[in-house]
């Protein structure tokens, strides 16, 4: 390599902090599943990581069978997940220095690449950058193009308070549902759904049986059900589905959480059918036409102030990222959640 080029490689070569899985999770996920590791990074682009987004679906992919399309994250490799940051170095003409980009570069305060790895974004279309983050086109393509919900439709969404389920809700009214009911772990958060995301009704989940609740709060049935829950909610919306009732189905904590013992079933497909219920799973990754359309939407309904982006911002170092995500699975936050870097 000539003496020129070797130079120039060793400048751009850096070592950087980043988490990785000590072992794939087959039980109840710990932070001893976490390590903070050193590892050097180089590349076209160089990016310091601003924010990082967490997302309960992550849980999945750290499992051995893990039932997810794509290959599971392995031991001794950085957790890769979505961030935004900000480009520091570059021999790119497609990225400048102070560019704002977001990638999948994972848990990690810098990364590296050529820049076909990062997507350049628009620092003016939202006030707060981790808006960038949200779980937007998941919750949009699910209730949108899966569930196609319009006027007239009585929906409910499971796990309303979390990251894709704010949104799923406030996207449903939006789209013209006639009545919109969530579910939350707490009276706080049913509380939040209600007179600060817009839900025409709520219930606590461990206040009573879910079928009972549901009955009491949609007397007519349900068109459409957003699931990132499934177990007895479920169940519940199962028996309260009018025939032909669609069921976008974005995920299943309560099969994924706790060890196996404690862990619900998958959903009964046959039941389902049984009852005219259309079963619509759907992934949550996404096209850039998907994403596209979420961000017009998006940008639209809160300029129009008809949306509340719900997010909770956690601040910390890299090595605080692990403990947020665990509590984020323990239902200690309210909508979308990052980690902002200090």
């Amino acid at each position: 390599m000539p003496k020129a080029e070797e130079d120039r490689r060793e400048d751009q070569e850096m070592i950087t902090r980043e988490i990785q899985l000590t072992a794939q999770i087959t039980g109840t996920p710990t932070p001893e599943h976490f390590t903070v590791a050193k590892t050097e990074v180089d590349g076209e682009v160089l990016v310091r990581t601003d924010q990082v987004g967490l997302a309960a679906t992550y849980l999945e992919l750290m499992r051995a069978d893990c039932t997810i399309p794509v290959p599971a994250w392995e031991p001794g490799r950085r957790v890769g997940v979505a961030t935004i940051g900000t480009v520091v170095r570059s021999d790119s003409p497609e990225l400048a220095v102070g560019d704002l980009v977001r990638s999948m570069s994972g848990w990690s305060e810098y990364s590296a690449g050529p820049a076909a790895g990062y997507v350049k974004l628009d620092r003016g279309l939202f006030a707060d950058p981790g808006h960038h983050l949200g779980q937007g086109p998941t919750a949009y393509y699910g209730m949108a193009d899966v569930a196609g919900v319009g006027e007239g439709d009585v929906v409910f969404v499971s796990g309303a308070a979390g990251g894709v389920g704010s949104l799923a809700g406030q996207i449903a009214r939006c789209l013209g549902a006639a009545r919109v009911i969530g579910s939350a772990g707490s009276p706080e958060k049913v509380d939040y759904l209600v007179n600060e995301l817009g839900y025409d009704a709520a219930f606590d989940y461990h206040d009573g049986s879910p079928a009972d609740r549901l009955r009491e709060l949609a007397p007519d049935g349900i068109t459409v059900f957003f699931d990132v829950v499934g177990g007895e909610q479920y169940d519940a919306a199962l028996r309260a589905a009018r025939p032909g009732a669609r069921f976008a189905l974005c995920g299943s904590l309560s099969s994924q959480l706790g060890d196996a013992a404690e862990r619900f079933p998958k959903p009964d497909q046959e039941a389902a059918e049984a009852r005219g219920v259309k079963l619509l799973p759907f992934s949550c990754y996404h096209t850039p036409d998907q994403i596209a359309a979420w961000r017009e939407c998006f940008s639209t309904w809160l300029d129009a102030g008809w949306f509340v982006y719900p997010q909770t911002v956690v601040e910390g170092g890299i090595e605080d990222v692990p403990a947020a995500f665990l509590a984020l699975l323990q239902g200690s936050y309210r909508g979308n959640v990052s980690v902002r870097l200090s």
